[in-house]
């Protein structure tokens, strides 16, 4: 499976390193693994909805 590191998560999904590192900790990232001090995230991951909107709600 192919990897993206938090930073790249960031470019990709137009957030923060620290708002998708947080994300990753909450487990609101599917299939991301930690690998010492790495946030692993899955390439094919899709950026997770914001809770504040009626959306995430439903």
């Amino acid at each position: 499976m192919d990897y993206m590191n938090a930073k790249e998560a960031a470019d990709k999904w137009g957030l923060s390193v620290r708002r998708v590192q947080v994300l990753c900790e909450q487990g609101r990232v599917d299939g991301v693994e930690r690998l010492g001090n790495v946030w692993l995230i899955p390439k094919s991951s899709d950026k997770p909805l914001d809770g504040r909107t009626r959306e995430a709600k439903k």
